[in-house]
């Protein structure tokens, strides 16, 4: 569709040139005294004319004469001039000068009627071109049109698909991708990068095919013009091509700048506006803004030095090339066409201006969106960087309710290089028991849920599920079965069932209603207005922690999973709903086996077998009871908790 438009707009120049050359100039050409009449023909005191051109074959020809022009009048000549050149009129006669050869004619001067007459037989012709010409204009607007659709559309359509694959690549990465990368610099990569690599659709590759064809055809229209010039104006495509590589070499770094800066300041309002309560809390308000204020400086610091970039050399760029162009132009046609014969018509000469003058606005288009084009290249690294991540596919089909048999033998893990968290824990766990873990921050409690659930994958030693190692599962068969309460429970926006169900079509509504009266939340959402659907704005901010932790509470049963994982769930709740929790557990328990996170160590006292973890390594085991009558490090923080040795503290 471009390339239709562009070489129908591309006809106007030739239109223009033959009409300058054939109807407005033309009548220059010898006319002849003729008996026929038509409307070719034209009376001049009385006798009939018709151009030597416009005679049919065996149509007879008479008298000659000849129409020239002296600057602003035009004159009859009763003979043929034999050649053209430098003219001038006096006492009634034309003089030619051409090099050395002069010629002399006598002639009249023709009055305003008299030449509008001559013309009169161009008048329809000229009317016929212009109608062409405004015909392909209006043709060449409906390929525009589609031309514009389709490339936007397509451009859409790409970015779409982009961020379909930037947003499932998130899902498919390990979950150490996050570790040291703050949420709103991801945010940035889905956002502002993708919408940064629509402009390269939408606008730079539109501008830069759009101007290649255009290009393209304005010099094959100057080859046809005149081929000595043409080959002059293609100087200017080198001259194009070493400033696009300067320009590159300079601007990558500032926009490279400008995208990280773009990140970080996303980070850091996605940052504020999660701990806004802490700022608020703290008086952080103005140190906030302050760090907000020199990223956000920096950023406009690195957008000026671009834009002068920009400013100091595009347009000047632009319009220098466009002066030596038209120099170029002046010195050939002033210092050579003009002073023998005319050897280039006066059409050629405005045909050649007209292209000249269409060729630097594409030329002035691509240069303007090289910064444009900067942006996208640079923007488009970050997105493919994460894109080209190492993730996880998803595994084709499902894997049979395992029985939740859990064993670790020897297992060592660290998150960085031989910084051992986990050193040589070795447990069994079977099928329907509860083993509880204990012990100071960072003793090792949460890592081994997250070795569990393949979040890591340890360093050393083996986990067995079933007796079968958990490396060998694919992750998502494994995890199926599997159902997990964090101390902070996340809820996502949508509705109380919809946090629930996880619109999970296996779980119907009647076992999301059974999940949340067994873990007792039933109470609390039938007193809210539209009960099970009550919309649940983000992280559940409207609801109580407890309440928020009983909805978790329900998720993880309802998908009825094999092995359950209490991640200090009843840490942040009231003493009143954890009763209520332990009350549900005892039901939840049966038939699976179960991990619980505590630092409560009241909550349990049943649990079939008690790890307690100090510094990587299990330092003790047994039941609630067995470490009790042991009295070692379980039995002190026993202790400290029931409040009989906090002096000793």
């Amino acid at each position: 569709m471009l390339t239709v438009a562009v070489a129908a707009e591309l006809t106007g120049p030739f239109i223009a040139k033959k009409m300058i050359d054939d109807n407005i100039l033309g009548i220059e050409n010898p006319w002849y005294e003729t008996t026929s009449s038509d409307s070719d023909t034209v009376t001049y005191e009385g006798t009939t004319y018709k151009r030597g051109d416009r005679f049919l074959a065996g149509e007879e020809k008479g008298t000659l004469i000849q129409i020239l022009q002296v600057k602003r009048s035009y004159y009859i000549v009763n003979e043929k001039v034999q050649f053209d050149g430098s003219r001038s009129y006096d006492n009634g006669k034309i003089t030619i000068t051409s090099g050395e050869k002069t010629a002399t004619y006598s002639a009249e001067k023709l009055s305003g009627t008299e030449l509008f007459n001559f013309y009169r037989p161009e008048i329809d012709n000229i009317i016929f071109l212009l109608a062409i010409y405004v015909g392909l204009l209006v043709f060449a607007s409906f390929f525009q049109y589609g031309k514009s659709v389709l490339l936007q559309t397509a451009a859409n359509r790409i970015i779409q698909k982009m961020r379909k694959d930037v947003f499932a690549q998130i899902q498919r990465v390990p979950i150490n991708y996050f570790d040291n990368r703050p949420a709103g610099k991801i945010v940035a990569r889905i956002t502002n990068d993708t919408e940064a690599i629509r402009e390269l659709y939408v606008k730079v590759l539109e501008t830069f095919f759009t101007s290649t064809i255009y290009m393209t055809g304005i010099y094959i229209a100057l080859f046809l013009l005149d081929v000595k010039l043409a080959l002059i104006t293609t100087l200017l495509i080198p001259i194009m091509i070493i400033w696009f590589i300067l320009y590159r070499k300079y601007a990558s770094h500032f926009n490279h700048m400008i995208r990280t800066r773009v990140s970080d300041l996303n980070g850091i309002i996605n940052e504020s506006i999660q701990g806004m309560p802490i700022i608020h809390a703290f008086l952080r308000k103005k140190e906030t803004k302050e760090e907000f204020e020199k990223l956000n400086h920096e950023h406009y610091s690195y957008q000026n030095r671009l834009l002068n970039l920009n400013a100091l050399t595009s347009h000047n760029l632009v319009f220098a090339l466009r002066n030596v162009a038209f120099v170029a132009l002046i010195w050939y046609f002033g210092g050579k066409s003009l002073e023998a014969t005319t050897i280039i018509s006066v059409g050629v000469l405005y045909a050649f201006v007209d292209y000249l003058n269409r060729l630097f606005q594409p030329v002035t288009e691509v240069v303007n969106q090289l910064a444009q084009l900067e942006q996208a290249r640079v923007a488009s690294e970050r997105v493919f960087e994460l894109l080209d991540a190492e993730g996880e596919d998803v595994k084709e089909g499902t894997m049979p309710r395992y029985d939740g048999n859990v064993s670790f033998n020897n297992v060592s893990f660290a998150y960085k290089d031989d910084e051992y968290v986990l050193k040589n824990i070795s447990f069994e766990a079977k099928k329907g028991e509860t083993v509880a873990l204990v012990g100071h921050t960072g003793s090792g409690k949460s890592s081994i849920m997250n070795l569990l659930f393949r979040f890591y994958d340890p360093q050393k030693g083996s986990i067995l599920v079933d007796g079968k190692e958990v490396t060998s599962m694919p992750k998502q068969h494994l995890r199926k079965h599997m159902g997990i309460v964090l101390q902070d429970p996340f809820l996502f926006t949508g509705t109380i069932a919809s946090n629930v169900t996880l619109q999970d079509p296996s779980i119907t509504k009647e076992i999301m209603e059974k999940a949340l009266r067994d873990v007792g939340a039933e109470d609390f959402i039938k007193r809210l207005p539209k009960g099970y659907d009550e919309p649940v704005i983000e992280k559940g901010s409207t609801l109580s922690a407890g309440q928020r932790q009983l909805i978790s509470f329900a998720r993880a049963l309802a998908f009825n999973p094999a092995i359950l994982i209490l991640d200090e769930a009843t840490a942040s709740i009231d003493t009143e709903t954890e009763a209520i929790i332990q009350d549900a557990l005892e039901v939840l328990k049966k038939g699976r086996t179960t991990f619980i996170i505590a630092h409560r160590l009241s909550t349990i006292k049943n649990a079939d077998q008690i790890l307690v973890l100090d510094k990587g390594k299990i330092v003790e085991r047994g039941t609630h009871d067995e470490l009790l009558e042991h009295g070692g490090k379980y039995y002190q923080m026993y202790e400290m908790q029931q409040g009989k040795q906090v002096n000793a503290v």
